[in-house]
């Protein structure tokens, strides 16, 4: 594949409700909801993080247990899906790595197979309980469709690596999310998490795609807030409701990703003051 842009793309969040107690069960609505959102004409489908596998986990030992290779049945089965209708999906997936450690990975993939596994950074909450650190950078993905950089749930709110993104080239910044339900004011309901995925994406001038989970597990509540923002900020499509599956679609210009004017006069990457920066943080260190 080349990083070449289409004109028009259309983009899928289908989100979920994963069960940890029924993980096969988990895995069929994963293969179900890509079916559903290629009829729909998607032509890049995020699914959600530990989409199949659930994310409540009792023990690193049932983590463990519902964790599969990347060349497993459950990624084979979202190939053959994506080669059904030529398309890209990015799902999160409980994985099991050659050396027998466990991690919160997402894959990109399309029907020719696996493109890149990214291992999740920053682990939040008990994810050191079950999962291995990643290790490697968050990758930028060369697609028919454009550029895409992989990140997961926590992972946004660490401006360092969507930025690093950004400007390595992404103009979609993909990250599969179980935002666990935010305990907000009663006159300001909009999730917290939805505007950080707003702003990273004016930031930087790039599409970001976040596709969460709704429901319930274990007690755990989830925020159900899955979007869509374009470069200017603007939501194309958001969840409502976090107790339902939803399919958010969106039809985007990738290529307006690559123009970074932020004004007339202004450019969100040829306006910034790296040499700056860097000193104030080598200042900061030495002090």
């Amino acid at each position: 594949m080349t990083g070449r842009v289409s004109a028009t793309v259309r983009i899928a969040c289908c989100q979920l409700v994963p069960d940890v107690e029924n993980p096969s069960a988990s895995a069929a609505r994963t293969r179900a909801a890509l079916a559903d959102a290629l009829t729909a004409g998607a032509q890049i489908v995020l699914l959600p993080e530990l989409s199949a596998s659930g994310y409540v986990f009792e023990s690193a030992e049932e983590a463990r247990a519902l964790a599969q290779p990347a060349d497993g049945p459950l990624l084979s089965s979202w190939v053959r899906e994506a080669a059904r209708g030529d398309a890209v999906v990015i799902g999160g997936f409980c994985e099991l790595a050659d050396d027998g450690r466990v991690f919160n990975s997402a894959a990109l993939l399309d029907g020719g197979g696996v493109r890149a596994v990214y291992r999740k950074l920053h682990l939040w909450d008990r994810e050191p309980l079950w999962f291995s650190r990643g290790e490697h950078p968050a990758p930028v993905v060369p697609t028919r469709f454009g550029q895409i950089g992989l990140g997961v749930c926590y992972d946004i709110e660490f401006p360092e690596l969507t930025r690093g993104l950004a400007l390595a080239g992404a103009q979609l910044i993909a990250l599969p999310t179980n935002w666990p339900r935010e305990q907000r004011p009663s006159d300001d309901p909009a999730p917290m998490l939805r505007a950080l995925a707003l702003s990273t994406a004016y930031l930087s001038r790039v599409y970001v795609a976040v596709c969460d989970r709704g429901g319930a597990e274990r007690g755990l509540a989830f925020q159900g807030g899955s979007v869509i923002a374009a470069p200017d900020g603007v939501a194309l499509a958001q969840a409502h409701g976090a107790e339902s599956e939803q399919l958010l679609l969106a039809d985007v210009d990738l290529g307006a990703a690559l123009d970074k004017r932020n004004g007339p006069a202004n450019d969100a990457f040829a306006d910034r003051r790296a040499e700056c920066y860097l000193s104030a943080l080598a200042h900061a260190a030495a002090e």
